[in-house]
């Protein structure tokens, strides 16, 4: 069964730090761009970073550049997204998610949006409080 599952979510103050994990079972990451996400209650889904499939690129949006990092270890077949100075806005359910066969990479990592990724993890909720 293929499944993502994300970790690491959890309340913090504003200006802390936390590393969220997504670990992929019944697959591997190895070949695939990968991305995360958030969504906040009455929001659309937001791509927050997106990583190519080798590790040698990276795309941020503009809300978290300078302050997240997107990672990946395919020996473990784990994506990493290191959240700094965090702020009360990036609340959400942060979700990961593989890129698309057949999409480009350039494409991907372009614009992170939702459509160009599939294999949704359940999420991991961030909570930032002020």
């Amino acid at each position: 069964q293929l499944q993502l599952v994300e970790s690491g979510g959890t309340l913090v103050q504003s200006g802390g730090s936390l590393r969220l994990s997504c670990t992929a079972s019944g697959f591997t990451l190895e070949n695939r761009a990968m991305a995360w996400f958030r969504q906040a209650p009455g929001k659309e889904r937001e791509g927050v970073a997106c990583i190519s499939s080798s590790g040698s690129a990276a795309a941020y949006a503009d809300s978290v550049k300078g302050r997240f990092t997107i990672t990946r270890d395919n020996g473990k077949n784990t994506v990493y997204l290191q959240m700094n100075s965090l702020k009360p806005e990036d609340t959400g359910l942060y979700y990961c998610a593989t890129g698309r066969r057949g999409r480009p990479e350039a494409t991907m990592l372009d614009y992170i949006h939702p459509a160009d990724f599939a294999n949704w993890g359940r999420g991991t909720q961030v909570t930032v409080s002020s």
